[in-house]
């Protein structure tokens, strides 16, 4: 499996609830959200490992998602790069984010992802998650 079709497997499972599939399919040492700052976001956090990507999984527990789709995938090198138009709501709030992400997958040689980091409108999260206006 190429890292293109291991990036499409991850969103199928996702889609489809396997979380331990794609925990599978990631390194042990797994940089998650690095280098980066998590905003005071709980979904965003940075960390190291399938441990801390358990986590994020968890976090998203706060979230319903109205719309997770996958447009565009681009490959080069050792990444993927997913364009993704998401509508989601924070659950406690009750505010909701519509935008495009992007999701950035690189992979070690044996294949596994080695780290993961989202591209998107932090500010519109961390307002949707204070229960604040999101910007438009």
């Amino acid at each position: 499996m190429n890292n293109l079709q291991t990036v499409q497997s991850i969103y199928e499972d996702f889609g489809q609830g396997n979380i331990p599939a794609i925990i599978d399919r990631l390194a042990d040492d797994i940089a998650w959200e690095l280098p980066g700052t998590g905003h005071g976001i709980p979904w965003l956090e940075p960390g190291v490992g399938k441990q801390h990507v358990g986590s994020f999984f968890q976090a998203i527990g706060a979230l319903e998602f109205v719309k997770f789709a996958p447009v565009n995938l681009l490959e080069g090198g050792n990444q993927v790069v997913a364009i993704i138009e998401v509508e989601l709501i924070v659950k406690a709030t009750g505010n909701s984010i519509k935008d495009y992400e992007l999701h950035v997958w690189s992979f070690a040689p044996d294949g596994k992802v080695a780290s993961f980091q989202h591209v998107l409108d932090t500010a519109g999260h961390l307002a949707a998650y204070r229960g604040q206006a999101v910007p438009a």
